[in-house]
């Protein structure tokens, strides 16, 4: 019997096997089926049952509201949950007191140096709960709160700068719109492409210029550069003269790709606009098109368009410029102020456009002078309750428009210029605290808004620009832990 047992027992085993598997596959064809049929609506679809259509008000599948319980199963109504935390006191006062109490420590800091300003109120309020020192100083980037407000005011969050393909024979204009953020091609990061915000490519543009010559029987052509819409000096007058070869500002033209940084390493180019030709011609080649001669310089006037791309709307930009302190993207803003409030893209026509803009929104600039849009020029001086009125201004239920000045502006220990800092001081302060930076040697500043601990919303301006230079960094603690204490403050009044 055990030789007997010894010798069937591997084909019983492979039967039972065997049948375990059929039994499996079974189960698995009968879920995948239903499945099906639940995904696809079959069953109400077989009886002729009407299915929802997703259109109609009411009618969301995913709405728990609009979904009958089974049969037999007695479900709860669904009601609207009660909010995780209250309303935060925007409208609510401040208590002078309570800010300078938390401000204290921080305001006799020798490391801030001899010229310190600072302001403090309600984010709707029109006075300041606390302030200290007087004068104008040198805001450095804050300026770009003040530019960025100004180009969306002039201009709103839904406006695109537009580059596009203009025809003639056989000669293509390559016209430039101005757009900040235009790339030779996809750009990636850390492996992945750029979030946000999306950017416009010459590899699509030429994409679709080759579909257009193609389609008008032509394969070779010669390329023209069109970057007529900016006129005046690429580079402030007022700037250091070593900011564009040490990388830290491009010459500002309506036509670049990448900002005009050099394709490998650091640095940028002498000629963003010629840099921008080679690269399209490139990206038409790798099309099928032929590019005749070198690129030329010249203007498409009113000449048809072939093909174009369109930056990312306004809104996203200034958030993009305030988030990184971008000061390339902050001087191409200043030209399309002018453009949009005089109709010449200049670097004077969109200084004056900014003051006439702050004046006609109600802000009174109490004798601040600005030479450029990014806040690289040292010659700037201005007064922080400026930046206090623009921060209000971005705020206000009147000028929603504005409203991606505060939302643009970098999150205390997580996003943008602020990702590293706010660390050393008040832990309540990460998160709590948002702010634009202000730094060049011997100035450091913040500008911005912060919710206390008890829900009260506040704006602040920090200005000090007689920094020791061995004391910066110490200067940017000290500053950056005033901010938090206002973060970890119980200041409603």
């Amino acid at each position: 019997m055990a030789g007997s047992d010894r010798s069937h027992g591997p084909a019983r085993s492979d039967r039972g096997a065997l049948r375990g598997t059929l039994v499996l596959l079974l189960v698995l064809l009968l879920g995948a089926g239903g499945a099906l049929v639940w995904h696809y609506d079959l069953i109400d679809r077989w009886r002729g049952e009407p299915t929802a259509d997703p259109s109609s008000p009411g009618a969301d599948p995913t709405d728990p509201v609009t979904v009958e319980p089974p049969t037999g199963i007695e479900a709860p109504d669904v009601v609207a949950p009660r909010p995780v935390a209250g309303q935060s006191a925007l409208r609510a006062g401040v208590d002078p007191a309570a800010v300078r109490a938390a401000l204290q420590p921080y305001l006799g800091d020798r490391d801030l140096g001899r010229h310190l300003l600072i302001r403090v109120g309600s984010l709707a309020g029109d006075a300041d709960a606390f302030s200290s020192g007087n004068g104008l100083a040198i805001p450095a980037s804050t300026t770009k709160v003040v530019t960025s407000a100004a180009a969306l005011l002039a201009m709103g969050p839904d406006h695109v700068f537009t580059t596009d393909v203009r025809a003639q024979g056989n000669r293509i204009f390559l016209v430039g719109g101005g757009d900040p953020y235009l790339e030779r091609g996809p750009t990636e990061f850390d492996g992945a492409a750029w979030p946000y915000p999306a950017r416009a490519t010459l590899a699509d543009l030429a994409q679709r210029t080759a579909k257009a010559l193609r389609a008008d029987g032509r394969r070779k052509v010669r390329l023209v550069l069109d970057d007529s819409l900016f006129s005046g000096p690429s580079v402030s007058p007022t700037w250091e003269p070593g900011y564009v070869s040490t990388g830290e500002a491009a010459p500002t033209t309506a036509l670049w790709v990448d900002q005009g940084r050099v394709r490998a390493g650091l640095g940028r180019v002498s000629d963003p606009t010629l840099e921008a030709g080679v690269s399209f011609v490139e990206a038409l080649r790798a099309e099928g098109i032929t590019v005749v001669g070198q690129p030329q310089r010249g203007i498409a006037g009113d000449l048809p368009s072939i093909a174009s791309v369109h930056s990312a709307p306004l809104g996203q930009i200034v958030e993009r410029v305030l988030d990184v302190s971008d000061n390339d993207g902050a001087e191409v803003l200043l030209r399309q102020i002018g453009l949009a409030t005089a109709d010449e893209g200049s670097l004077d026509a969109g200084r004056v456009g900014v003051r006439t803009l702050m004046r006609e929104a109600g802000i009174d600039l109490r004798g601040s002078t600005l030479h450029d849009g990014s806040g690289l020029s040292r010659a700037n001086r201005l007064d922080p309750a400026v930046l206090v009125d623009v921060l209000r201004l971005a705020a206000s239920e009147e000028h929603p428009e504005v409203r991606p000045v505060l939302t643009g502006l970098p999150v205390a220990g997580f996003t943008g210029s602020l990702t590293t800092r706010l660390t050393e001081g008040p832990s309540a302060a990460l998160g709590r605290v948002r702010a634009k930076t202000g730094t060049l040697s011997n100035v450091t500043s913040l500008a911005g808004i912060t919710t206390g601990v008890d829900g009260t919303v506040m704006v602040f301006v920090m200005m000090a620009d007689r920094v020791k230079l061995e004391k910066s960094l110490d200067a940017r603690v000290a500053m950056d832990s005033a901010a938090g204490a206002l973060g970890a403050c119980a200041c409603g009044g």
